[in-house]
C-alpha cells in the first residue's frame, strides 16, 4: 500500500504554518501496527474520562474538563515505565520546534448576504445580525464551536455554532432599532423567546414591562422596555437587572430611571469601602431601593443649631406708637393712606 495522500488545502496550510513534516501510515491492516501506541492512549482516555459520557452545557465547559484531565495525566505512568508522562515530556521538549509568533486562523471563511429578516445562512443554519446590515455582504469566520460576523474589519455579531441542520439563532439586541418603530412585534418575536431561554430576558424584565404597559399603555410601555434594552449596549447585564428591580419597587417606569439605578449599582460595585466610617456615610447616601434627595442629605449632616428662637417683641413698640397717635389711621411717618386728593373725597 502507498503512503501517498491527497492533502486538503486547509491541512496543507496548517502544517506549513507549524512546519510539520508529514509521514503517513499505510492504510488498513498493513499499517495497523504503525500507530498502536497512539490508538491505545486514545482508548485509555476515552474509557477513563468519557465513559459514561460527561454532561456539560457547552463546548467551552467540555474543553475545560479535557484540559483538567490532561493535566492530571501528567502524573501517570504508562505500564511499568520508570518515569511519568510529564517527566518524559521534559526530556523531549528541547527537541521540539518553537511555536510561530502569529496564531493560525482555523476558522473557515464565508461571505453571505444579509436577507430582509436581518439573518445570514451559514452551513444550512441561520444567524441574526444587526438590522442596519440588511442587503449587505458580511464576512463570517466559522469555528468549531462559534462563529464571528464582520462588517469589513469590525466585529458585529458572535454566535454559538448550531450543530443540527436548519436551526436558527437570533439575538434580540440585533432587532431593537426595528422594534422601536414597530413595538407591537415584540411580544411574539422569536428573538424574545430565545432571549428568555438563554436567561438574558429575565422575570424582572417581564414584571417591569407589565407594569409599564399598565401605566403607559401597550405601545408606549413596550417602547419604554425597548429603550431599557438599548441601555444594555452600554451597561453590564447584571447592573441593568438591578436597576430594573430598583425602579420597579420605586414605581419608576421610565428608561431614565432604570439607567440612573443601574449606574448607581455600577458605582457601588466599583467603589470599595475603605473603613467603617466611609461605610456609614455610603449607607446614609445610598440607602438600597430608596431615593435620597441632596438637600435632605445636607440637612441631616448640618451641625446642631444652638441659637435662640427668633422673637417679635422689639416690633411691639410700633404698635404702641400707633395707639399713642389718637387712634387715627395715619401711619407714624405722616403720609395719608388714601392715594386720592382730599378735594375728590
Amino acid at each position: 500500500m502507498s503512503r501517498a495522500r491527497v492533502e486538503a488545502d486547509r491541512w496543507t496550510a496548517f502544517r506549513s504554518h507549524f512546519e510539520i513534516e508529514t509521514f503517513y501510515c499505510r492504510p488498513g491492516i498493513d499499517g495497523a501496527h504503525e500507530k498502536g501506541g497512539v490508538e491505545g492512549q486514545i482508548g485509555y482516555f476515552r474509557r477513563n474520562h468519557f465513559t459514561p459520557v460527561p454532561e456539560v452545557s457547552s463546548f467551552t465547559e467540555l474543553n475545560e474538563l479535557v484540559d483538567r484531565w490532561d493535566l492530571l495525566d501528567d502524573a501517570r505512568r504508562i505500564g511499568a515505565r520508570p518515569r511519568t508522562i510529564a517527566e518524559y515530556f521534559t526530556v523531549e521538549r528541547p527537541y521540539l520546534l518553537p511555536l510561530p509568533d502569529e496564531p493560525f486562523e482555523t476558522g473557515r471563511l464565508f461571505t453571505p448576504r444579509v436577507d430582509r429578516y436581518s439573518q445570514i445562512t451559514v452551513r444550512t443554519n441561520r444567524y441574526s445580525v444587526p438590522v442596519r446590515l440588511i442587503g449587505k455582504k458580511v464576512r463570517v469566520k466559522l469555528h468549531a464551536s462559534h462563529l464571528v460576523v464582520y462588517d469589513q474589519n469590525v466585529e458585529v455579531a458572535r454566535h454559538e455554532r448550531l450543530i443540527a441542520k436548519c436551526g436558527t439563532r437570533l439575538e434580540l439586541d440585533h432587532y431593537l432599532e426595528a422594534l422601536v418603530r414597530k413595538p407591537g412585534a415584540l411580544p411574539g418575536a422569536t428573538a424574545l423567546e430565545q432571549a428568555r431561554s438563554a436567561g438574558r430576558f429575565t422575570p424582572v424584565h417581564d414584571a417591569w414591562w407589565a407594569e409599564a404597559r399598565k401605566v403607559h399603555g401597550e405601545r408606549e410601555g413596550t417602547k419604554a422596555l425597548i429603550e431599557v434594552l438599548l441601555l444594555g449596549r452600554h451597561l453590564p447585564h447584571e447592573h441593568l437587572v438591578t436597576g430594573l428591580a430598583a425602579a420597579l419597587r420605586a414605581g419608576a417606569l421610565t428608561a431614565d430611571a432604570v439607567a440612573l439605578e443601574a449606574r448607581k449599582a455600577a458605582q457601588s460595585d466599583s467603589e470599595p469601602v475603605a473603613d467603617q466610617h466611609s461605610h456609614d456615610q455610603l449607607t446614609v447616601c445610598r440607602t438600597p431601593n430608596t431615593v435620597t434627595f441632596l438637600h435632605e442629605w445636607r440637612l441631616a449632616h448640618l451641625p446642631p443649631d444652638t441659637r435662640p428662637l427668633p422673637s417679635v417683641t422689639p416690633y411691639d413698640q410700633l404698635l404702641r406708637r400707633r395707639r399713642d397717635s389718637g387712634g387715627g389711621t395715619a401711619p407714624p411717618w405722616g403720609r395719608s393712606p388714601c392715594p386720592c386728593p382730599a378735594s375728590e373725597a
